[in-house]
């Protein structure tokens, strides 16, 4: 390598190290912009709007102080820089315009496509804490989330109201996108289904969509008490309170959307094998809602997969994304030697298994 070449690729890497070392920087200005409704305020002005409008519907326009235009400016230089809104300059020399982007309307708040509780949820430091033991959770094993504080997240929701609301908001709105995914990309064979059990389904948001859609699917929601407690009625949807490591309702179809990448493989064959007790043998089905790791893929989503990974590692004990290597040998051993991937348009593939005669 020339020496140009051996200096150029340095400086590279240099710039890339720093790039990463305050990438928490993006996720904080994000944060910062839902917190003050920054896309609600444009999307309602219904177009393109100066920095000092923002400020004057922050809060609802009533707050006792006058927002710092200083401070918005430059959190919204660095939104404009990473293409979270736009910006235009008047010709007139008036002052610059921001609009919303493709991205940016994923952080309004009332939208039924919307991932700002998401990120909520995911910058709250009770869930950055966890990242400060990664080094740690090396050296000598064990689960970032419980070295952080003394408990795993689900006891952690059991005993914090507040927390409990955060988390079952974030995974709300996901579910509302990744239902919108499944309805879209696997509607056909929601349709021979009679009833179906959504394990994990947390408030019961996924199994009142398939039952709207599909009026004739009888819908179970089956969650921890906790979590069953505060889901709201759904015409259709029977929500009952359980363990899944237990017993899970019977059913025609089992439907798990991001659950077993919260466990290990011991327990997910446990879980699975639960599943095939609750299914006929014959026509039953468990519809899998999960990414799909791919090594060397270059889709759209494929990275996330790796950053999910590190995520449930870091909360969840044993929590992991898996390949499909690595889902073919844990539908194996809890009884579904047949299963098929289907894409959808999101993040998550649909791994649809059959069990074993």
């Amino acid at each position: 390598m020339a020496t140009t070449e051996l200096e150029e690729a340095t400086l590279q890497g240099q710039a890339e190290i720093w790039r990463f070392m305050f990438s928490y920087v993006d996720s904080m200005a994000l944060k910062s912009a839902i917190e003050l409704r920054i896309a609600d305020i444009i999307h309602s002005h219904g177009g393109a709007i100066t920095l000092s409008q923002i400020a004057s519907c922050i809060n609802g326009g009533s707050s006792t102080s006058s927002p710092d235009i200083n401070t918005l400016s430059r959190i919204m230089r660095l939104l404009v820089r990473r293409k979270i809104f736009t910006i235009h300059h008047p010709s007139d020399g008036g002052d610059p315009v921001y609009d919303l982007t493709h991205s940016s309307r994923w952080l309004l708040h009332d939208s039924e496509q919307t991932l700002a509780p998401m990120i909520l949820m995911e910058n709250h430091p009770l869930l950055l804490a966890p990242w400060h033991c990664l080094s740690q959770c090396v050296q000598e094993g064990g689960v970032a989330f419980k070295k952080a504080h003394g408990r795993e997240v689900w006891d952690l929701a059991s005993e914090n109201p507040e927390f409990n609301r955060l988390f079952n908001d974030g995974m709300t709105c996901t579910s509302k996108v990744i239902t919108r995914a499944i309805l879209s990309g696997y509607k056909e064979r929601l349709s021979s289904i009679g009833s179906l059990v959504d394990v994990g389904g947390g408030t019961g948001s996924l199994t009142s969509e398939i039952v709207k859609a599909y009026p004739h699917i009888k819908g179970v929601n089956f969650d921890l008490q906790h979590v069953v407690s505060a889901a709201p009625p759904y015409d259709g949807v029977c929500h009952i309170a359980g363990n899944m490591f237990h017993a899970i309702p019977n059913a025609d179809a089992v439907i798990m959307k991001w659950i077993l990448h919260d466990w290990g493989d011991e327990d997910c064959i446990q879980i699975l094998r639960n599943c095939r007790k609750a299914i006929p043998r014959g026509n039953g089905k468990v519809i899998i809602v999960e990414a799909v790791v791919k090594p060397d893929g270059n889709g759209t989503f494929d990275d996330m997969g790796f950053v999910f990974d590190l995520l449930m590692m870091v909360h969840c004990r044993g929590g992991k994304e898996r390949t499909e290597l690595e889902w073919k040998r844990i539908l194996e051993q809890g009884g579904f030697s047949r299963y098929k991937i289907i894409d959808i348009p999101t993040l998550a593939s649909i791994i649809e298994a059959y069990p074993d005669d």
